[in-house]
């Protein structure tokens, strides 16, 4: 039986699952958007600048396109029901030609077709094309080819076949790729609503944490942390406030947090979430709102915290709260397993989830039964042209190495167990080509 998916809830013995954990974060943002309409900002972006933005309105075709019958081929328009009497094979006097851009052609008798080219509107009569690859031409300016090499209505596109004026072209919460900036172009679109991007505040905690350009003293490390964040945010289009190495003390860590919502919609703070003596994030959230505490049945990034902190003011909405571990590659597999879905949830997608593609593993994999583990991959051929999926090798929390390395997260299923070489396994595959 499940666990209750509440995100005011510490579980101190069991855990939750990877799917209950994310059942908890949409289910909250969803009651966050309800209250606070928090992503119904909306403004006009020329179609150059909506890349990676999301639709906040149906775009309707103002045209249908194609706007007329047109060929689809270089080749030869015709009167499909020559097929039903002519001789093989048939002969065709060319009447005339029309080309894309044109809009008049002479009509054409029984006998005769029209030399037309891909794009070209159909010539009167006309409702089928030969590939003009497929044909043979005579000096007496006629065409010949096999009966059986078209039917009636083949290679013409209708009026109207891709999209009709009035309906939907592109969808509200889309999130705009290449080809949608191109389609609304197709269609004369000039501006498209999106919605406003919402403001996300990131932090590190730790006192052994170092910046950038400080030497490094014994006992410190360089933060990675608030960079890769940094990252992943600015690849999404975020809004993104800084606000840089917090101390793990319980006034310091009250003033970022406090500081941040008066500023942000979502905070991100990385450390501070486990049960260490020196870690107040848990007293400080539970001061400022409703956050849970997690145990999560994954690897890496068992502890994670959830929720909002209360409004800084009457007029103002709840600020949604991550804390992730502290572990670099912990970081970056909690911000892509639980914290993108939820910040373009927030910020009105309606399909943000990453697809999963099943490949082959090339080698064994050890894994127990009752966590869902997160691996970090390398895609590549064997000499038989398969697609196969290996490791990165080490696959230890701290070592940022294996992101950088990976093209791709191995997803091992919560119930599954030790992978043979050849078993099928599911893939995240870290970029997209559009």
């Amino acid at each position: 039986m499940n666990k209750p998916v509440n995100a005011n809830q510490e579980f101190q013995s069991d855990f939750l699952s990877v799917t209950e954990a994310r059942t908890a974060i949409s289910a909250v943002i969803h009651s966050l958007q309800a209250q606070a309409r928090l992503h119904e900002a909306i403004e006009s972006l020329p179609l150059k600048e909506c890349l990676g933005r999301i639709l906040a309105s149906d775009v309707l075709s103002p045209i249908n396109v194609p706007a007329n019958d047109n060929s689809a081929m270089d080749g030869f328009a015709f009167n499909g029901k020559e097929l039903d009497t002519a001789q093989d094979p048939v002969n065709l006097r060319i009447a005339g030609a029309i080309y894309a851009g044109q809009t008049h052609s002479p009509s054409i008798q029984m006998g005769e077709c029209i030399k037309v080219m891909t794009g070209a509107m159909m010539p009167p009569n006309c409702d089928t094309v030969i590939p003009q690859e497929f044909t043979k031409s005579s000096e007496e300016g006629s065409i010949t080819f096999a009966k059986d090499t078209v039917r009636a209505g083949d290679n013409r596109r209708l009026c109207g076949e891709d999209l009709q004026a009035g309906k939907p072209a592109i969808q509200r919460g889309r999130i705009l790729k290449a080809s949608d900036i191109g389609l609304a172009a197709s269609l004369g679109i000039a501006k498209l609503e999106v919605y406003q991007r919402i403001k996300v505040a990131i932090l590190s905690s730790g006192d052994e944490l170092c910046s950038i350009g400080v030497p490094l003293q014994p006992g410190k490390i360089y933060d990675s942390n608030r960079f890769s964040l940094h990252a992943c945010l600015s690849k999404l289009g975020f809004e993104i406030i800084d606000c840089g190495i917090v101390r793990d003390t319980p006034d310091d860590l009250r003033q970022a947090f406090m500081q941040a919502a008066q500023k942000a919609d979502v905070i991100i703070s990385s450390g501070g979430v486990s049960v260490g003596e020196a870690d107040f994030t848990k007293q400080i959230m539970e001061e400022l709102g409703q956050v849970g505490f997690w145990k999560i049945a994954m690897r890496p990034g068992r502890p994670m915290a959830f929720g909002s902190l209360k409004p800084v003011s009457p007029k103002t909405a709840p600020t949604v709260f991550f804390g992730l571990p502290g572990n670099p590659v912990a970081v970056m597999v909690t911000f892509y397993q639980f914290v993108r879905n939820a910040l373009l949830q927030l910020s009105g997608a309606l399909n943000p989830e990453i697809p999963l593609v099943s490949i082959q593993s090339a080698e064994a994999i050890r894994k127990k039964s009752g966590r869902t583990e997160f691996q970090r991959g390398i895609l590549f051929r064997d000499p038989e042209g398969r697609l196969l999926v290996k490791s990165t090798g080490s696959q230890g929390a701290g070592i940022l190495r294996s992101m950088s390395e990976a093209d791709c997260f191995m997803i091992l299923h919560h119930h599954q167990g030790n992978i043979a070489p050849g078993d099928w396994v599911d893939v995240e595959i870290f970029d997209g080509l559009l």
